[in-house]
């Protein structure tokens, strides 16, 4: 699939970078030191919403929260995330069937707990689809389209051993029309993350 939504993350990124330094003169010793970065990896169960059942796969994401912006805005961020749901994709009626996303967006973590941290996030991806309505052989498709998506989620972060944070993420996605339906996927992510800003973020 084409990963042309992953320019969207490097100009949030860009754009923060240099916002930040404007809206505070003044910062802490431990945020210059510690960078508020969370990288994970989990598993996915989805419906794919494409004359398929549940299926499986896995994810990846990173997300920034940047130090420097005013109170009422702490907790806000950056997350990048990609996704491929490939497992089970032999069933009938479609019997083989992929789906890849990859994109990025605004997420909103609420820090008012040291060790739980609920969140909520609005991601912009590119999607793919590919498919074929009968048997073509293990792995092979004869249909193809990459389209847009759009897809807000809930979850919370639980922090198990110091730098380690347990995830547990929901995501309902709407794709751009394709062959006159809407796909609506949903499904649930379950993994850790290892937040880089440990041992600084015991501090705040």
């Amino acid at each position: 699939m084409r990963f042309r939504l992953l320019i969207l993350p490097v100009l949030a990124v860009s754009i923060l970078a240099v916002t930040v330094p404007a809206l505070s003169q003044t910062v802490p010793a431990y945020q210059e030191n510690g960078l508020d970065l969370s990288i994970g990896v989990g598993a996915s169960s989805y419906d794919v919403d494409w004359g398929h059942g549940r299926m499986y796969g896995g994810a990846i994401w990173a997300d920034w929260y940047p130090h420097g912006l005013p109170s009422k805005l702490h907790g806000l961020g950056v997350e990048i995330e990609a996704r491929d749901i490939s497992l089970g994709r032999h069933l009938p009626p479609q019997f083989n069937l992929r789906q890849d996303t990859a994109g990025a967006g605004p997420i909103f973590s609420w820090r008012h707990f040291r060790n739980f941290h609920p969140y909520a996030k609005f991601l912009i991806s590119d999607g793919s689809y590919d498919f074929s309505p009968v048997p073509v052989g293990p792995d092979k498709y004869n249909s193809h389209a990459n389209l847009i998506l759009w897809a807000p989620g809930v979850g919370f972060e639980y922090r198990i051993f110091r730098p380690v944070w347990l995830r547990a993420d929901y995501e309902y996605q709407t794709w751009q029309t394709l062959l006159g339906k809407t796909p609506n996927p949903q499904g649930i992510t379950a993994g850790i993350a290892y937040n880089f800003a440990y041992p600084f973020a015991n501090k705040r």
